[in-house]
């Protein structure tokens, strides 16, 4: 297809998620186009290394799609973070709570899997994953258990895990797609010692709690102001993260998730799944050693 469309400026990835890496790093040695891809970026770190550096040798820019950065209420969160108005950051929580039947998985074969996908942390959670580490920063440790409640697949549908970032705070992420019989909630919490944050809805899309010590005219509003109403899970965000895209590429402005960022919560997920794996706590930075993600059933551990 590039070959009859040469004029192309940026590819964007949305093959599967265990070929992420592979197609990425062939179409930026053949053809040198900017790429677009779809989370999460890779299944293991080691190919996200490969990505970000095929990319730095070409010279083009790797983009991983984390949408929902753009959500309304997520950048007021943001913007009350950067402004210091919760102080001491206490605990974040995220909540995944969607429905996948079993017919969800029978419509591909990859899916569900290790090799090509990952569960409900690796794939519907990795964008609040990523929410709760742009907003409580670096995570220092990690400790989590998973189960496969509902339905037959090799991964989990499934799982809680417990965080302990650099700056003191604890994450709390409860991620399951075991909800019957329709999606519940994708929400994210922010609490600290100035204030409380909650935002809820199905797709982290609608503000329900904002309560800060140094309440200002404008806290009054924002529960009404900031909320959408998107039809389905994925939300608005795309196409404000597409412009993004544009705009760095035609203005070189800041990428707000170039491949870098893409991978810190890929090192996150890889970490609680080295630590199902193991049943201890895994500190960042490691080498996965017992993670499957990434592998098919017989490669070694």
């Amino acid at each position: 297809m590039l070959e009859k469309h040469p004029e192309a400026d940026v590819v964007s990835i949305l093959t599967e998620s265990g070929n992420h890496a592979e197609h990425t790093i062939d179409i930026v040695k053949k053809f040198k186009k900017h790429v677009v891809v779809e989370k999460p970026m890779a299944l293991n770190l080691s190919k996200a290394d490969e990505m970000i550096r095929t990319c730095d040798e070409n010279g083009v820019k790797l983009f991983v799609v984390k949408q929902n950065r753009y959500n309304l209420p997520v950048m007021k969160l943001r913007e009350a973070l950067e402004q210091g108005r919760f102080g001491k950051l206490v605990i974040g929580t995220v909540r995944v709570r969607w429905c996948r039947p079993q017919e969800y998985y029978d419509q591909d074969a990859w899916r569900g899997t290790w090799a090509m996908d990952g569960g409900v942390f690796a794939n519907q959670a990795s964008h609040h994953v990523d929410l709760l580490e742009w907003m409580l920063g670096e995570p220092v440790s990690v400790f989590a258990k998973s189960r496969t409640a509902l339905v037959n697949i090799e991964t989990e549908d499934t799982g809680v895990a417990v965080i302990q970032f650099k700056n003191g705070a604890l994450g709390i992420i409860e991620a399951t797609t075991a909800t019957r019989p329709k999606d519940l909630e994708g929400s994210l919490s922010i609490l600290g010692e100035r204030g409380s944050v909650e935002i809820g809805g199905f797709a982290v899309n609608q503000m329900k709690t904002w309560n800060f010590i140094d309440e200002t005219e404008e806290d009054k509003l924002v529960i009404q102001n900031y909320a959408e109403m998107p039809p389905n899970v994925y939300g608005f965000g795309h196409v404000k993260y597409l412009e993004n895209v544009c705009d760095n590429l035609l203005n070189h402005t800041r990428a707000l998730v170039d491949g870098l960022e893409g991978r810190k919560s890929l090192e996150l997920i890889n970490a609680i799944y080295e630590s199902i794996e193991t049943g201890k706590e895994v500190f960042l930075r490691f080498q996965p050693k017992k993670c499957k993600l990434g592998k098919r059933n017989g490669d070694k551990q």
